[in-house]
């Protein structure tokens, strides 16, 4: 059982909200919301972050990253699940978007 919700858990825990670019960028972590860009991340995932999408237009669209490095932006999605999570993006050396991951900290 723990197995199955483990392969899930990106669905259950980061897919309650569609995408929203000024709620996205605009977000702050609070008491009430801790996980305060969480909701919105397994959208983004599934159907806004496709393969090949350059990196430019990724940040257009979510803003500063919170960190980044060659082939690498991650996006601060609070802490979730009682540990702090991040949204990161992988580029190719044409800045091509290869995939996305939701990662613990």
């Amino acid at each position: 059982m723990f197995f199955g919700w483990w392969a899930m858990k990106d669905y259950f825990v980061f897919g309650d909200s569609r995408f929203d670019q000024v709620q996205w960028i605009t977000a702050q972590p609070s008491d009430d919301k801790p996980c305060y860009r969480g909701d919105m991340a397994f959208d983004l995932k599934q159907r806004v972050l496709l393969r090949g999408m350059p990196r430019n237009i990724a940040t257009i669209l979510l803003g500063r990253p919170t960190w980044e490095d060659h082939g690498q932006i991650e996006y601060e999605l609070g802490y979730c699940l009682w540990r702090e999570h991040g949204l990161r993006l992988y580029f190719d050396d044409n800045d091509k978007l290869i995939r996305s991951r939701i990662v613990q900290h």
